[in-house]
């Protein structure tokens, strides 16, 4: 397979412009690249890189960053990320319809019906709250195209950076004990979500967005019909006044507004199930290649992953002064074994504090205080690994046509002058 960077100007095999280019990269930053002999073929200086903040939607924090405003697709910048549970006014948001128009919290139901079900049933919200019991678990959601940006041929959609993950406190009941209330029959193996969101095109019969999991997911202790965020009702852009939850997988399986739950024979087929949607190749592909819809798969448990909360990215640290770092790392279903961070490029790692999720499907809290050996430009670049040995790649994954699931190594630049 050719290498995707073979033809950028900017590298050749001889070395020589490497050279000069780091030569030039050192100037401009107005001091050394520490490491730099380590410094990837096909990296650029995270201090030399555009920063391109876009308008602000209201009702949020003033530095989150808005990627779309119909549908609304904000991220927050992974310094904001720094809270163990994540404030509502920091969390990211994803939507692939318009909010709908007016919400009638007296009579909002909720249905399951399905070829599964053994007795199709309406339950009002009220009912729902007072037939079964509440739990509150921490739960990551995050985005499928989550790194979106880091791919390279560029794929389309929201071009999110590590912003799009959150991990709150949703109170709700458990889908399961709703389910088995009204019966699953045998055959069961998927449940479909639908919500009341509105498609773009105003056609409110047209469902927006209507995915779902395999039963053993549904049936899992986390898996949520949810009600209240931190402690508050959901607010509406966050899908008030019900949320199905489901940590660990993609957040587009987590319906907004949730009116209506099929217990499926199949797997189910809504809006956002066909195609292209929230699914990758099987196989490695060659980057920029199309793939035939027979050879996708859907996006399952989400991979493992980690994310530098604090210095926040572009840290000025006194020399001989050591910094303290901390942030984020949660691998889908499974837990993270072991955290790491680099200031080397990766030619050598240093273990990190960490310490157990809250309870399963939360994020993990990591932390760890660094020497620097001298005056200069460094990376750190951060790197969780799960309980079943995978770690981050240093580079980007294999290329998808969705730009989806990129977990390389979260990285900040630090100067020590």
């Amino acid at each position: 397979m050719a290498d995707p960077f073979d033809n950028k100007p900017l590298w050749d095999r001889r070395g020589f412009l490497r050279k000069s280019l780091v030569g030039a990269f050192s100037a401009t930053l107005g001091t050394q690249i520490v490491f730099a002999e380590n410094m990837p073929r096909w990296h650029t200086p995270l201090a030399l890189q555009a920063d391109n903040p876009l308008s602000l939607p209201a009702g949020k924090h003033k530095d989150l960053v808005i990627l779309n405003d119909r549908p609304w697709n904000v991220e927050t910048p992974p310094h904001l990320l720094d809270d163990e549970i994540t404030p509502v006014d920091k969390m990211f948001i994803r939507n692939n319809g318009n909010i709908p128009e007016s919400i009638d919290l007296k009579n909002w139901t909720l249905t399951i019906d399905g070829e599964s079900v053994k007795k199709q049933t309406i339950f009002k919200l009220s009912e729902l709250k007072k037939k079964f019991k509440p739990y509150t678990y921490r739960l990551v959601l995050e985005c499928g195209g989550n790194g979106r940006s880091g791919y390279y041929p560029i794929t389309s959609g929201n071009q999110w950076h590590e912003g799009g993950v959150s991990c709150a406190e949703w109170t709700g009941v458990r889908l399961r004990d709703v389910l088995e209330s009204v019966g699953i029959k045998d055959d069961a193996i998927y449940i479909g979500y639908y919500g009341k969101d509105v498609h773009l095109s105003g056609d409110s019969s047209k469902p927006v967005i209507s995915r779902g999991v395999p039963i053993r997911k549904a049936l899992e202790e986390e898996t949520l019909l949810a009600w209240a965020l931190n402690g508050q009702d959901i607010p509406l852009i966050h899908g008030y006044p019900l949320r199905l939850v489901i940590g660990g997988w993609p957040a587009s399986v987590s319906g907004k507004w949730l009116s209506r739950i099929s217990i499926r024979n199949k797997e189910h087929d809504g809006p956002k199930m066909e195609g292209h949607s929230y699914r990758v190749p099987a196989h490695p592909i060659e980057p920029g290649s199309k793939v035939p819809d027979s050879e996708l798969k859907i996006i399952e448990s989400m991979p493992v992953k980690s994310v530098i909360t604090y210095p926040k990215s572009g840290a000025i640290v006194p020399d001989g002064e050591p910094l303290e770092l901390r942030g984020h790392a949660w691998a889908g279903d499974l837990e993270v074994r072991a955290m790491q961070v680099s200031i080397d490029y990766g030619a050598t790692w240093i273990t990190c504090d960490l310490r157990k999720p809250h309870n399963r499907l939360a994020w993990q809290q990591w932390s760890v205080t660094i020497p620097f050996p001298k005056k200069g430009y460094y990376e750190v670049w951060a790197k969780a690994t799960d309980s079943k040995g995978v770690s981050q790649p240093m580079v980007i994954p294999a290329w998808n046509p969705g730009g989806y699931l990129n977990n390389a190594c979260h990285r900040i630049a630090v100067k020590v002058e």
